[in-house]
């Protein structure tokens, strides 16, 4: 069985035994029979314990307050520690005592009030602690289920207590308001039996093909990247069909320890100058966006970003649809570039952004673009203009690089 309480790797535990004894008394406290549960002899060892609540010694013999996974929280029962055959739930309980003690009693050594039982502050973390790695494991194969990308997402969060955002909703491409139309069938495709060496779509648009044989950009910044599409003759094995595959790395949603909310990490080394994923949202009008924004700016919060390649008609906008990227944070010295794609469809009001490595990334190392960044490569110290923050509230940047410019915006 998977341990419930399980941290963003997906751990298993052992289920804890327990006696016939305190499953009768479970079952005294709430007016059940054991028949009524289907309690017997033979099914004691599938009694799963989801978390441990509390701490105490009784003539010198330990014990742990558990509680039993799918029952209420009237149900928890005082457990010998012999009977806890759950290595992983204890030492989660071990650390998150630790690092209550460290943050709030500043590494003070006293745990036991006269040796005998927790501090009720300290059960109260640990408990608060436990049920959020629940809801974030819940989140994180919430994520999994809903992305259509060879990466896995991880979730993690050893900073505070911030469970899952109650407002977002995970999309894997542009989401059009009402009156948006996103045309996503091309019109015309390449008959190519090598695009590397042919006309193919990037010459069909007046541009070079975008990348090498290794699947690396090798165009500038704001230069259109053009790939094949479901008209092309070529397969999915075509090396001009990179972006369309989605995010190929696992990656982590993570709790930052500088005020800065959720960031992304990379979990794998990214070569550079490699796609690493799209920013995708809701596709909404520019004055919509502007409206928007008034009230982002209230909020302190920076999800709007326009398609300005060759029009300002259209704003993608993250704020509670979007995918990973919603969670990637800005840096005035970053490690992804924007550029903009074209694949089916072949508007250029509405491209496609899609976010390459600038250099190699290390596996552990935050994934940042810089929110003024256009995918002109273009940078303005005015960023009204400009995406993905349309904002009139100057937020104070946090980004820690040497060459920050001290504001968002």
């Amino acid at each position: 069985m998977a341990a419930a309480g399980a941290e963003a790797r997906g751990a298993w535990c052992v289920p804890c035994l327990v006696s016939l004894d305190t499953l009768q008394e479970v079952c005294r406290k709430e007016k059940l029979t054991c028949k009524s549960i289907g309690i017997t002899k033979r099914n004691l060892n599938n009694y799963e314990v989801e978390y441990l609540c509390d701490y105490k010694v009784v003539k010198d013999m330990e014990y742990y307050l558990v509680k039993w996974k799918g029952w209420p929280d009237s149900t928890n029962t005082w457990e010998p520690l012999q009977n806890l055959k759950c290595p992983l739930l204890l030492q989660q309980f071990s650390n998150d005592k630790h690092n209550y003690l460290s943050r709030v009693k500043k590494g003070k050594a006293i745990t036991l009030n006269n040796n005998k039982a927790l501090e009720p502050a300290i059960a109260e973390y640990i408990v608060k602690k436990a049920k959020q790695r629940i809801a974030l494991q819940r989140w994180q194969d919430e994520l999994n289920r809903r992305k259509n990308h060879k990466g896995m997402i991880f979730v993690e969060n050893t900073v505070d207590l911030e469970g899952p955002p109650s407002d977002f909703f995970y999309i894997n491409e542009y989401k059009p308001t009402p009156g948006i139309s996103l045309v996503n069938e091309a019109t015309f495709g390449c008959s190519c039996t090598d695009c590397f060496f042919e006309k193919c779509c990037p010459a069909e648009a007046g541009v070079l093909l975008a990348y090498n044989k290794n699947q690396q950009i090798k165009i500038p910044p704001g230069t259109p990247i053009y790939e094949c599409n479901s008209r092309c003759q070529c397969g999915p094995d075509c090396p001009n069909r990179i972006v369309q595959k989605g995010t190929q790395y696992s990656l982590c949603i993570f709790r930052t320890s500088n005020g800065r909310g959720w960031g992304v990490k990379t979990l794998v080394k990214i070569k550079r100058m490699s796609f690493v994923m799209e920013y995708v949202g809701e596709v909404i009008t520019s004055e919509e966006a502007e409206r928007r924004g008034q009230l982002y700016d209230n909020k302190g919060i920076t999800y709007l970003f326009d398609l300005d390649y060759e029009s300002d008609e259209f704003t993608v906008d993250a704020a509670r649809y979007g995918n990973v990227s919603h969670f990637v944070n800005h840096s005035c010295d970053p490690n992804l570039q924007v550029f903009n794609v074209f694949i089916d469809n072949l508007d250029t009001r509405l491209p496609r952004i899609a976010l390459f490595s600038t250099r190699t990334i290390n596996a552990g190392e935050e994934l940042t673009f810089d929110y003024q960044m256009k995918g002109s490569g273009d940078i303005s110290s005015d960023s009204i203009d400009y995406g993905p923050a349309k904002k009139r509230v100057r937020t104070v940047c946090k980004c820690g690089a040497v060459t920050c410019r001290g504001y968002l915006n």
